[in-house]
């Protein structure tokens, strides 16, 4: 007969009767299979089935203690459903109940006692002819994911990066050094993963965030960048940056843009229902949303823009926790200000004669001062 196909394929031998493991071990051992493992104890070979990594099982099935059907049930549970080890079941028992019932419990073939030397080489051959076959097809399919899961990342990096830039396109206009979107990415992220975020979910928001403002771009720039107070018509025309940013980001199909969509729309939204354009409500404003307004106010009120100086972030805290409840998030505004270094976490009333902040993006004082309007920008 012809050597073995595959020859460092891995066997083990399992029967009660040491007689017949020899048969067989010198039977393969002939045909040039270099690793052949033989015991009459079952139990054995399941304990270090692990270590075993078998090609092909040869199961006596009428053991003592330990019979071959059990045999066969506890291995249809430790081998995983993803990977095919074929199992050649050895019996004198050759009625038709005793084979369908060991088929049922996932026999792959069978030998009949006393063996027959070349059909024992044959079926052999063939069941690890098969589970080579299989193993090929795995390596195949894993390389094939890794080639998917490389395109995929290059194209969510490439997705990104677009979405980077698309997010400095808002900031541009009014934003001195145009990291403002930038910083409240990064914020998000970070406030994100504080409140325990699943990491997938920590990172899309990081991501969506920057895009907060992409509105700005249809704002005109005599009220985008208007120093002083604006009219209540110019206000309403800054208000329409956050719808004008959602239509803008509609219709994407990625998870990512339609995330930015909801960050865009609901980040000027309060606790109280003041925020705009919804006038939503506590918790039935978006998780996003919320938090994107903590760390987006806090960066702008912290940076310098054309219409305001910089707080300091001791300042800007002590601001924020005054509107606790009322514009932010109670839980996301005091977890995002646990994390704000130096952050004194006292509240402070906005400073006599400022009747708002025009922050880079939000004003967290709504109270205007007589015969001044409070903007938000």
């Amino acid at each position: 007969m012809a050597p073995a196909a595959h020859p460092g394929s891995r066997i083990v031998v399992v029967d009660d009767e040491q007689a017949n493991l020899d048969l067989i071990d010198r039977v393969l051992v002939r045909q040039g299979y270099r690793h052949v493992v033989s015991t009459t104890d079952p139990r054995w070979m399941l304990d270090h089935l692990d270590d075993l990594a078998p090609d092909l099982i040869v199961l006596d099935l009428h053991m003592p203690d330990l019979d071959g059907f059990e045999v066969l049930r506890r291995l249809a549970i430790a081998v995983p459903g993803t990977d095919f080890v074929p199992q050649l079941v050895v019996t004198a028992d050759s009625t038709a109940g005793t084979r369908q019932a060991a088929l049922a419990l996932g026999a792959h073939d069978f030998l009949n006692k006393p063996i027959d030397v070349i059909e024992t080489a044959l079926r052999v051959a063939n069941l690890l002819a098969t589970r080579m076959l299989h193993v090929r097809l795995q390596e195949h399919n894993q390389r094939l994911e890794e080639q998917v899961q490389a395109r995929t990342q290059q194209l969510q990096l490439a997705h990104t990066g677009l979405v980077q830039r698309l997010a400095l396109v808002g900031e541009y206009r009014d934003d001195v050094t145009s990291e403002h979107a930038v910083r409240v990415g990064v914020a998000a992220h970070r406030l994100a993963r504080d409140l325990g975020l699943p990491p997938r979910e920590a990172r899309l928001l990081g991501e969506a965030a920057p895009l907060h403002d992409i509105g700005k771009v249809g704002i005109p720039d005599a009220v985008l960048l208007k120093p002083g107070p604006l009219t209540p018509a110019e206000f309403d025309t800054m208000k329409g940056h956050a719808a004008a940013g959602a239509h803008i980001l509609a219709g994407g199909e990625s998870e990512l843009l339609r995330l930015a969509e909801q960050v865009a729309l609901t980040h000027h939204e309060r606790w109280d229902g003041t925020g705009y354009p919804r006038g939503l409500i506590g918790d039935a404003i978006p998780l996003a949303g919320r938090l994107v307004a903590v760390v987006d106010v806090f960066d702008a009120l912290t940076s310098r823009r054309p219409y305001k100086a910089a707080w300091t972030p001791e300042r800007a805290a002590s601001h924020m926790l005054a509107h606790r409840a009322r514009h932010f998030d109670p839980e996301l505004l005091d977890v995002f200000l646990a994390g704000v270094d130096g952050a004194d976490q006292s509240a402070e009333a906005t400073p006599p004669g400022v009747s708002g902040v025009a922050s880079g993006s939000a004003t967290v004082n709504t109270e205007p001062a007589p015969g001044r309007l409070s903007t938000s920008r």
